[in-house]
């Protein structure tokens, strides 16, 4: 990696979680979650420091020996309350003490196993060339989706009910994965959240687009990992050939379908 540090991935990995204890030191595929997130982000080349965000001992430890320097997170950021983007803010108000501000930031995150650093690159690189201000890790989907009413019914939420298009036929859609978010420092600083100015997406992989939240998201993740896992996936010779254009290893740019003013 390169070692100016306009680059800087900020990965939160706090030691508390009620639906997995311990969730961030939990292996797949022989990798703690941590693990994986500081070697997929130490492996795109666009990136140039990376920082774990904690309050736990073990997870440190994890982190530093992973490769990651590591940001103590104060209690008061570590609680089920806290939200990401004020560990974000935290560590980058402990850079900036220490002299140093990113120009682009890569939010991160461990609960997500099968992130694709060419990815990561091809979303830093439109953040700055100017493109975008803020770019996502999201899954396309072709999905017909419903919510129900305040009287029990079912009501079409994304298309028209009486007509029944054929997949080919529609127009997909993006969920977003809470991967990554690749963003300007400036312009989180002024808005304090992660979308501001014109925000973009980055069509990511589907099968590998798991947030793991409860036990099977784990199971589902080792099952899916001897796939995903391919020993030439991040090949460097493979990243080498997207280093100067890494959008064209993702499918092909998408209108920002939510972008700010």
């Amino acid at each position: 990696m390169r070692s100016s540090g306009h680059v800087v991935a900020v990965i939160p990995a706090r030691a508390g979680s009620k639906g997995i204890p311990g969730k961030n030191l939990h292996a797949v595929a022989g990798r703690s979650l941590v693990r994986r997130a500081v070697e997929t982000a130490r492996d795109a080349v666009t990136i140039d420091a990376v920082v774990v965000s904690t309050d736990g001992d073990a997870i440190a430890a994890e982190a530093r020996a992973s490769g990651a320097r590591v940001v103590r997170r104060p209690a008061a950021l570590a609680g089920d309350e806290a939200s990401s983007e004020s560990a974000v803010l935290h560590v980058l108000d402990e850079l900036a003490a220490a002299g140093e501000e990113p120009e682009v930031v890569v939010f991160l995150q461990a609960t997500s196993p099968f992130i694709d650093p060419v990815d990561l690159d091809a979303a830093v690189t439109r953040v700055q060339d100017g493109r975008a201000d803020s770019v996502f890790a999201a899954a396309a989907s072709h999905a017909f989706l419903w919510r129900i009413g305040d009287d029990g019914a079912a009501r079409a939420v994304n298309h028209d009910a009486a007509v029944r298009p054929r997949r080919q036929d529609r127009e997909p859609e993006f969920r977003e994965t809470g991967a990554f978010t690749v963003f300007r420092t400036s312009g989180f600083r002024q808005y304090r959240h992660r979308f501001h100015g014109r925000v973009e997406l980055v069509v990511v992989d589907g099968r590998g687009a798991i947030d793991i939240d409860d036990p099977s998201d784990l199971a589902l993740a080792a099952a899916l990992a001897p796939q995903l896992d391919r020993p030439d996936r991040h090949d460097r010779h493979d990243r080498d050939q997207h280093q100067h254009d890494p959008r064209a290893a993702t499918v092909p740019l998408v209108p920002a379908p939510n972008g700010a003013p």
